[in-house]
Parts: structure tokens; C-alpha cells; sequence
């Protein structure tokens, strides 16, 4: 009985963990069955009385009677074992090692979990070429396999093997073909990888109940039913398939409240945001950051040269603004303007291309990253607060027009103490220009800090007598409500409006800047872990139910795509040839001459 006890602690040990998600080797245990068959046997010899016959008929004729040796579950009490489950041990007496018994061995491994010494073990190979048992018992004897309970129904995949119950008598002798134990049973959340596990639910106080995070193993399935398949952890994968009418269309969300200068209210304090829109701008948003990153890469590897200033942690600004505005009207900015050409209509592969100096640039290859344009786009510009003045100007040419359009003119914190920027305000105020003037206060210029340069740094003030916002410019909504509220004020010929978008860039002031020397690394995670634009918007989506997780993912790889092929376009495309030097220097013009850097040398230029 000892032999029987060790062989079968020995089995139990061996079992895999439940980290692991490995099953008992059906071998090893091939081995611990025909063990324990060959120690009943001596068993049998030991204790049988010596008066009957001395050649009794094998096996394979005759099961073996039940007075010969007693069943698994004589076993006594009193001889427990130690048991290593799965994320728990139980130890005791095993292997002549005493101790208080704290779980007998019936309790975790009752006698119908292991094959009786009643049963046959036929090997059966079914269609799919498998090795299945079955268990035969005798008419004779009373004990036999439980019904199994049929008020669990677990739904996983039935196995081509099944239970039978014939009456035909065991077999001992151990059969060429490899067999698996009947007794290895697969739970319907296959996190179970105990190496035996009983086929009636687990008794009350056993091993098994006890261990709360492990639901009790117990099928429903009826004699002769297909049993399921053993399946490793995390095997079984959820796939979705919600549809469009499953998701919320839109939703409606609280936004930060925008102080206001020289105004009676300000916008709105509830943004409305469709899934449509909310899709788009993640895109869009996401778009922007992909691109800029592979930017960062291609500098690096010394593809894009110059001058390079990324707009990565500022997306909700150019998205934003966009969202607000109508394609008709303009809109002129600093060198920082990768993605407001992007929102302006300009595509990937030609912003990439123009960064590389490329033929298929959005300016020819001739612009590089300051000066990108597009249609109402007007750049990029490479000079301090220059733009400021030449948007004014776009404004009075709508305003002239008459076409109930409107200019957005851009600078950052660093050129909001430029001269030429309060002469502007001065001129677009007396002649009520439709034009909103945006200050994206990203807390420094270049390497200086706004309370370093500014000694007032509420920029929304700046105007004096020209109404101004303070809006969040971490956040879309607040940014898309703020530059309504803005487009309204000018279009019912209220004259310009200020702006300040309260926002951070993640990387440096250029390429050339590190962006660490005057800030910590710890300050620039703060901004990303708690205000970053995508993610704000990404939780808004998926907290509201407007959005999958599974949804987004599938746009990332799609956008990752996109900028890998605008990438690879970006650096095969060929550069621009000399004769293409001067051309377009006009709009709509005759073509001309151009005397190149000596006065014998002519290029022509062609609009």
C-alpha cells in the first residue's frame, strides 16, 4: 500500500504549475497507471488465501475477484500524503516521513478519479488517428464510474474520444500503443492542470474546494457524449464581433472652462463629440505623432537634414483648430507647421518627401520642413513672428473679398514679445479683421522658460483691447469649442479675437535641441502619463462606449503602415533636378529668365 501511495504522491508531484499551463505527460503517467496496476497485483498475490487454484486464468479472461484486494478507497485515513497541487501544498506522511495527516488522500483524489482495479483498459483509436480508453467493468461488481453530474454545462469543443461502458474483462498486460489515462480531464476554463482530477464535483473541504481562485472542475455531459479536449490556459480566444449598432453615437462631455479677457461669457462648458468624429481625430491625431517620430528617426540617421521641429505632444491644437474652422478658410503659421499641413490637406508621403528634399515633396523638394503649403495654407515661415503681420493681411483680403471668410495666425510663447506682433494687433483691431491670433504656449522658448521671458504671462491678455481665451490645449474638445466660439466673434464682424492654447512638445525646441537641458525627463512623463491629447481622447472613447479597444488597434496598424510607406517613398524618391531650381517663383506667369549665381548663366523659370 505504501508503494501505491508513493508512486501516486510521486505522480501529483511531478504535475506542471498552473503558471506553467503544462499538462502531465500522458507517458508519465502511462508509467504511475501501469505501476499502480502492477503493485495491486502483488498486492493480490501477497494477501490472497494459497488454497485455491495455483494457476488461476489470466486476466485477460477473467477480471481479478473483489475480496482479492481491497478498492482505492479502503484506503485508512490516517495515512495521508504529501500533495503539491497547484498554487498550494498539503503536507503530511509520505515516504516513511511522519506528520499530522492535514488532508487524506480520498479527500483529493477520490477513487472513482482513478481507474478501479476492476476496470479494462482497451485501446481505441479513433478517425482522427487519436488514442483514446475505454473503461470496462464487470457486471459483478457494484462499483462502477459515477454518473457524471448534468447540471454544468460547460461549453468546450467534445473530444473525438469517448466513455463507454462495456463488460468485457481487464487486460493487464501493457499494450504496444501508448494510451492516455482516462483520468486527465480538462476544465471548462482550462486553468486546471492537475495531473488526476475526479469526475464528481470536488467534496466538500477537499483540496480542490478549498482553492476559491480555481472553480471547481465538473462536467455535463451524458453517457456516451463526447468529453472535451485538454486545452492549455488562455488556449480559448474571445473574438468579437460587435457591430456598429452596438456602439454609443455620441456622447456628451464636460470640458475645462476657458477664462476669458474684455468678454461677457465664453465657450461652451459641454462638448458634443459623434463616434464619427471622435474616430477621425484619433486618426488624425495619431497620424501626426507617427509621422513626427518617424521624422526623429530619418534625422537621425542623417536622411532628413536642417532644420527639423516636431509638433509630437501638441496635436490637440492643429486638430482642434481645424475642427473649429471651415477648408475655405486660411490659416498661416511658424516652422512648426508639419501638422498643420497635414490637417490642411496636405498627405503623408508629400510631407515626408519635403523633409527629405525629394521631388515629390509638398513644395518640390525646395521647401524643406519650414515651408510647407497647401491651399488656404500659407507656410510656414522660418522668420520670428513674421507670420503675424502676413496673416493680418490674408484677413483684410477676406474681409475686402467679402466671402465670410476668416485667417487663423499662429506664433508661439518665444515670438509673443515681438514688436511686429503688437503693431498687428493694432491694425487688425481698427480695421475689425476677421482674424484669430493664437498663441501656442508650449512653456518654453526655445530653451528659455515663459517666467524667464515673459513678465506677464497671460498671453490671452496681450491684446489689451482685443477679447481674448485661455483654452486647454491638451484638450481636442476644449480646443474645437474655443476656436468656434473664436470663428463666431469674427464672422458677426466683431473684429479679431486672441487665443492662448496652453499645451507642451514632447520633443526638444529642433532637432538640434535635446529638450533636457533645461527641463527634467521626469516633467516631460508627468505631461505624457497625465495630459497627453491621444490618450485623453482614447479613454473618453472607450470609457463612453464609442470605440473597441480592438477598433483602435486596428487604426494604429493601419497608421503605422501608412508612415512606413510614405517613409520608404520618402527616401527612394528621386530629388529634384537643377533646371527645376527656379520654376514657380510666380503664380500663373509666363516663363522668364532667371540669372543664376554668375551673370552668364541663365535658368529658366516656369510657373
Amino acid at each position: 500500500m505504501r508503494k501505491m501511495l508513493t508512486i501516486i504522491s510521486n505522480v501529483l508531484r511531478g504535475g506542471a504549475s498552473r503558471n506553467g499551463a503544462e499538462l502531465v505527460s500522458e507517458s508519465s503517467t502511462l508509467q504511475a497507471v501501469l505501476q499502480l496496476l502492477a503493485v495491486q497485483s502483488e498486492y493480490a498475490n501477497l494477501t490472497a488465501p494459497h488454497d485455491h487454484d495455483p494457476d488461476p486464468p489470466p486476466y485477460s479472461t477473467q477480471c481479478q475477484s473483489p475480496s482479492v484486494s481491497p478498492p482505492l478507497t479502503q484506503t485508512p485515513h490516517n495515512a495521508a500524503v504529501e500533495y503539491k497541487s497547484l498554487m498550494h501544498t498539503t503536507s503530511g506522511q509520505s515516504s516513511g516521513h511522519s506528520g499530522p495527516p492535514d488532508r487524506p488522500l480520498t479527500d483529493a483524489v477520490s477513487s472513482e478519479a482513478v481507474v478501479p482495479k476492476i476496470a479494462c483498459i482497451d485501446p481505441v483509436v479513433t478517425s482522427d488517428s487519436s488514442i483514446s480508453e475505454q473503461l470496462n467493468t464487470d457486471p459483478s461488481v457494484t462499483e462502477t464510474i459515477p454518473t457524471i453530474e448534468k447540471n454544468n454545462t460547460i461549453g468546450v469543443p467534445a473530444s473525438p474520444g469517448q466513455f463507454t461502458h462495456h463488460k468485457s474483462p481487464i487486460n493487464l498486460v501493457p499494450s504496444p500503443i501508448q494510451l492516455i489515462p482516462a483520468v486527465a480531464i480538462s476544465s471548462s476554463n482550462i486553468t486546471s492542470t492537475d495531473p488526476i482530477v475526479s469526475l464528481s464535483p470536488s467534496p466538500s473541504g477537499s483540496l480542490l474546494g478549498l482553492d476559491k481562485s480555481f472553480p471547481e472542475i465538473t462536467h455535463s455531459q451524458a453517457e456516451g457524449t463526447p468529453l472535451p479536449e485538454p486545452q492549455l490556459a488562455g488556449a480559448r480566444v474571445v473574438v468579437s464581433a460587435r457591430t456598429y449598432a452596438d456602439f454609443t453615437p455620441q456622447a456628451t462631455f464636460d470640458i475645462k472652462k476657458c477664462d476669458v479677457h474684455k468678454l461677457e461669457e465664453g465657450p461652451a462648458v459641454q462638448a458634443v463629440l459623434t463616434r464619427e468624429e471622435g474616430l477621425q481625430y484619433y486618426r488624425t491625431m495619431q497620424t501626426m505623432r507617427r509621422m513626427e517620430l518617424k521624422a526623429d528617426q530619418l534625422y537621425k540617421q542623417k536622411i532628413i537634414r536642417g532644420f527639423c521641429h516636431l509638433y509630437d505632444g501638441q496635436e490637440a491644437c492643429a486638430v482642434g483648430i481645424e475642427a473649429g474652422i471651415n477648408l475655405s478658410d486660411h490659416l498661416i503659421t511658424a516652422y512648426r507647421a508639419h501638422g498643420y499641413t497635414l490637417t490642411r490637406g496636405g498627405t503623408v508621403r508629400e510631407i515626408m518627401a519635403e523633409l527629405t528634399g525629394r521631388r515629390g515633396g509638398i513644395a518640390k523638394g525646395k521647401g524643406g520642413s519650414m515651408h510647407m503649403y497647401t491651399k488656404h495654407f500659407y507656410g510656414g515661415n522660418g522668420i520670428v513672428g513674421a507670420q503675424v503681420p502676413l496673416g493680418a493681411g490674408v484677413a483684410l483680403a477676406c474681409k475686402y473679398q467679402g466671402k465670410n471668410e476668416l485667417c487663423v495666425c499662429l506664433y508661439g510663447d518665444g515670438a509673443a514679445n515681438q514688436g511686429q506682433i503688437f503693431e498687428t494687433y493694432n491694425m487688425a483691431s481698427l480695421w475689425k479683421l476677421p482674424c484669430i491670433f493664437i498663441c501656442e504656449n508650449n512653456k518654453y522658448g526655445m530653451g528659455t522658460s515663459v517666467e524667464r521671458a515673459a513678465a506677464s504671462t497671460d498671453y490671452y491678455k496681450r491684446g489689451d483691447f482685443i477679447p481674448g481665451l485661455r483654452v486647454d490645449g491638451m484638450d481636442i474638445l476644449c480646443v474645437r469649442e474655443a476656436t468656434k466660439f473664436a470663428a463666431e466673434h469674427c464672422r458677426s464682424g466683431k473684429g479679431p479675437i486672441l487665443m492662448e492654447l496652453q499645451t507642451y512638445r514632447y520633443h526638444g525646441h529642433s532637432m538640434s535641441d535635446p529638450g533636457i537641458s533645461y527641463r527634467t525627463r521626469e516633467e516631460i512623463q508627468e505631461v505624457r502619463s497625465k495630459s497627453d491629447p491621444i490618450s485623453m481622447l482614447k479613454d473618453r472613447m472607450l470609457s463612453n462606449n464609442m470605440a473597441s479597444v480592438e477598433e483602435l488597434k486596428e487604426i494604429d496598424v493601419e497608421v503605422r503602415k501608412e508612415i512606413e510607406d510614405a517613409a520608404q517613398f520618402a527616401t527612394t524618391d528621386p530629388e529634384p533636378p537643377l533646371e527645376d531650381l527656379c520654376n514657380h517663383i510666380f503664380y500663373n506667369d509666363p516663363p522668364l529668365e532667371v540669372r543664376g549665381t554668375n551673370p552668364w548663366s541663365k535658368l529658366k523659370s516656369i510657373s
